[in-house]
């Protein structure tokens, strides 16, 4: 996975309560209810599609739709860096 395929980065849902970040080396870290690494493992892309293997051995899947990611019963925004005026 390259640094600059537009899906690596940081996924949050609506609330903030879970956040997904997709590293350029094709692995994913979970953030859930301020637990730090709750879930960990590996991703493919396929077009708009991502398979998911989970460090335990379970599988999910997602799929980006008009900029929005839909995993499994999620719905993941990007996370958009606030970057300073005047910086």
């Amino acid at each position: 996975m390259s640094s600059t395929h537009p899906y690596v980065g940081m996924w949050v849902t609506a609330d903030g309560g879970i956040r997904q970040e997709l590293k350029p080396t094709g692995r994913y870290e979970e953030e859930r209810g301020g637990r730090k690494r709750a879930y960990t493992g590996r991703y493919t892309v396929t077009g708009t599609h991502i398979d998911y293997l989970d460090d335990l051995g379970f599988t999910a899947t997602g799929d980006v739709r008009d900029g929005i990611l839909h995993h499994e019963h999620l719905v993941l925004y990007r996370e958009v860096a606030e970057h300073s005026a005047g910086a």
